[in-house]
């Protein structure tokens, strides 16, 4: 069994605060930090205020000494594929080996939109990741990095310094559609499933989606990462399986209940049980989140839970008195 590990979840609209939790989750167990990479926030109003992901983990890496910096998860389109090397390498530098790169292949069609930015289907957004993917890898791992793809290609794209991880920084990808499992299957070093994003909405945006997505999908999902796995030639314990999970704590009982009964009926899960045991969500008081995560770990061997707090209270309990249960 891996470690158990705990990435925070960041939003990003306030340098100083950035700075602030970054510093703090440095100092509390967490394995990640880890940043959206949008031009308009996902979770509020476009107007809101967004900061540049690699930038932002750049100035996060200088100020911490031992949390992992990471994306979750990067768009590919945003930046060309020989760019994206190029930044990911420099972040492993100031990092000092402490770099994540989490990739997906895009899905608010807005930012595409305003920013002019082709969006092709699906399909093809997928097969361009996969392609990048293989890019990213050479011109982390060759002395000349050459790749002719479908998509992309790059002759003699030097790229030194390489990363200081060998033989590169670890691959996050998102999401459990079919196809993205294919890849993850082939190419990823760890999978967090979400929900699939099939009609341009993630699991904040799309409370249906979190619903369907229960622990039964979850394993279903999980059974064709592996078989995909082994079809691709690769031990299927060599790919971590991750989340990402709302967390609403409280050492109240009253409170922790009324906190989840709010949220499911939000999210439009039938009761609060349902809610309780949906991977998109870890709510109730520091021991029922600890049972809950205790159940991931043995029922679907996940070991890398990425949590966004809901509040200063849930994030300091999952801190202080459910994470260290888990730590080792």
């Amino acid at each position: 069994m891996r470690e158990v590990k705990f990435g925070l979840f960041s939003i990003t609209g306030d340098y100083t605060q950035a700075l602030r939790t970054a510093k703090r989750a440095d100092t509390q167990g967490f394995y990640s930090i880890l940043l959206n990479d949008h031009f308009f926030s996902p979770f509020r109003p476009a107007r809101e205020p967004q900061l540049e992901c690699f930038t932002t983990l750049s100035a996060i890496a200088a100020v911490t000494t031992r949390i992992r910096v990471g994306s979750l998860v990067a768009a590919v389109a945003f930046r060309s594929p020989p760019l994206l090397a190029k930044i990911a390498s420099t972040l492993d530098h100031v990092s000092n080996g402490r770099m994540v790169l989490g990739l997906g292949a895009g899905w608010e069609r807005e930012e595409y939109d305003a920013h002019s930015y082709p969006y092709p289907s699906n399909a093809e957004r997928l097969a361009q990741l996969a392609d990048a993917i293989k890019l990213l890898k050479a011109m982390w791992t060759q002395d000349e990095p050459t790749y002719h793809g479908t998509y992309f290609s790059i002759e003699k794209a030097y790229n030194n310094p390489r990363p200081l991880q060998k033989p590169h920084p670890p691959i996050m990808l998102g999401g459990s559609g079919s196809k993205l499992l294919k890849i993850a299957a082939a190419e990823a070093d760890v999978a967090n499933l979400i929900p699939p994003i099939f009609n341009g909405k993630d699991l904040i945006n799309d409370p249906a989606a979190a619903m369907r997505f229960d622990k039964a999908e979850l394993k279903r999902r999980i059974g064709m990462l592996h078989g995909l796995a082994k079809e691709a030639g690769r031990n299927p314990d060599d790919i971590e399986i991750s989340g990402l999970s709302l967390v609403t704590i409280s050492k109240d009982k009253g409170r922790a209940d009324s906190a989840v009964r709010e949220l499911a009926k939000k999210m439009g899960f039938p009761n609060d049980e349902a809610a309780r045991r949906a991977p998109s969500i870890l709510g109730g008081t520091p021991d029922e989140v600890k049972r809950e995560i205790r159940s991931r770990i043995e029922e679907i061997g996940m070991t890398y839970f990425v949590v966004l707090p809901d509040s200063e209270e849930s994030h300091e309990l999952l801190a202080k008195e459910v994470m260290l249960e888990f730590l080792h």
